[in-house]
């Protein structure tokens, strides 16, 4: 039996509480995440954001923030990778990768997009065929 169970959260860490806003915003509001739970206040405060098959925290308080590092990006399951695309093409995110259909492998066909999140982080919405 494996020890791990499963990812229970990914953690975005923004420079101060106008990027945060600009988090919130983008996983709140733009994507309709629903907030699990939220606590404290200014630079102190956090939430975390229900995706359904895990949890996406954020904070205000990163001291610096790194490049790309060794994770290259966020990938979300959704059913409507073009509705989510059309969404933050809305709110003037930059589009990387416009939806297509991909098939990794020749065995595993899905549907992709790529767009730049609220404080330069790469997020991709996958759609398993």
């Amino acid at each position: 039996m494996a020890k791990i169970k499963g990812i229970h959260h990914v953690a975005i860490k923004s420079n101060g509480l106008e990027e945060f806003e600009k988090l919130v915003h983008f996983y709140r509001d733009i994507l309709e995440l629903p907030v699990l739970r939220a606590w404290g206040e200014g630079m102190e405060q956090g939430m975390m954001l229900d995706t359904g098959a895990g949890i996406l925290e954020v904070f205000p308080n990163a001291e610096d923030r790194p490049g790309q590092g060794v994770l290259r990006h966020l990938a979300l399951a959704t059913d409507d990778v073009d509705g989510c695309i059309a969404a933050v093409h809305a709110e003037g995110y930059e589009i990387t990768i416009e939806p297509k259909d991909i098939n990794i492998g020749g065995i595993f066909p899905a549907r992709i997009a790529f767009c730049i999140g609220p404080i330069g982080e790469e997020v991709e919405f996958f759609c398993e065929k």
